[in-house]
């Protein structure tokens, strides 16, 4: 069997320029949290926040009026919905029952009896707490995946893989602490997708590189090199139409989807690129790198009769 295709880049070949364009963003994105840090929402930090419907269209410069008018506390407005219909009010602070009240009768007054209010108040404990296990998923999601592509495949796929993965969970966080994008819960389980996403990718292009072996002679790097490339243009195909099939989903949401879910379509649509970017760029060249330092051990001499 041949396992030979035709190679129209070769990734590895320019694998330092990958490693060199994906370290400078590591390091702004560890810059950005150190000095900026990230924009949590009401999830991760103690506060109020109110999504109120009130049946027809409103905008923004209405809910602040009507939120001036009614309490001295400041918040972030948002509006959005099926024809701008739905009011988002963010508090930093949690507000106490009458407030609230005062709220939603207020925006009774000016739109109608259709008006409803959902209120969802976060304390500081459960806000230290959701963080805390935010930080125990990614951990324990990561370690998961690592024991099983240790298992289905070795140590090296598996170290490839999840410093690739991890450097995709972190894209999307940079990107978010870059542009003070709010975090929260749909946020996280973006970014725990992605990670389901990105290791898909790489057993893919993983399980063809070890196909490919049987019928390699990786005697020297450049072998070594050259099998590496066959396999990731042999599965370039599936994986692109994987990806974007996917993404023009996530693309729609972020295009034509509710407010409340167009930062998490958008961290989708970070994490799938950083995803399919990392399985070609990233873990392929690097298990090629661990790969090479292999000592390959010599065969017996045979012994003269």
């Amino acid at each position: 069997m041949n396992y030979k295709t035709t190679v129209h880049f070769d990734f590895v070949k320019h694998r330092n320029k990958f490693f060199l364009a994906s370290g400078i963003l590591v390091l702004v994105g560890i810059l950005s949290i150190l000095f900026f840090n990230l924009n949590y929402g009401v999830d991760f930090k103690a506060g109020t926040n109110m999504d109120i419907s009130v049946g027809e269209t409103i905008t923004k410069e209405q809910a602040q009026e009507v939120l001036d008018a009614t309490i001295t506390k400041e918040a972030i407005v948002t509006v959005g919905g099926t024809s701008n219909s739905h009011a988002s009010l963010r508090f930093d602070e949690v507000l106490d029952q009458a407030d609230t009240k005062k709220l939603e009768a207020a925006f009774a007054a000016k739109f109608g009896d259709q008006v409803s209010a959902e209120v969802n108040v976060v304390s500081p404990d459960m806000a230290q707490e959701l963080g805390i296990k935010t930080i125990y998923a990614v951990i324990i999601a990561s370690l998961a995946i690592m024991l099983y592509v240790m298992i289905r495949f070795e140590w090296r796929f598996a170290l490839a893989a999840n410093i690739a993965i991890l450097y995709d969970a972190f894209v999307v966080v940079a990107v978010f602490s870059i542009f003070q994008l709010e975090v929260d819960l749909p946020f996280i389980a973006a970014v725990l997708t992605t990670i389901g996403y990105s290791i898909n990718d790489k057993i893919v292009i993983f399980d063809r590189i070890r196909e490919n072996q049987r019928f390699s002679k990786n005697k020297t790097f450049d072998q070594l090199s050259e099998m590496v490339n066959q396999s990731l243009w042999q599965t370039m195909a599936r994986n692109v139409y994987t990806v974007l099939a996917v993404l023009i989903i996530a693309t729609c949401l972020f295009l034509f989807g509710n407010e409340s879910i167009k930062l998490f379509a958008l961290a989708k649509m970070i994490g799938l690129a950083s995803g399919a970017y990392s399985s070609v760029c990233i873990a392929s060249p690097l298990w090629m790198l661990l790969k090479s330092k292999e000592k390959v051990k010599a065969k017996p001499a045979k012994t003269a009769v």
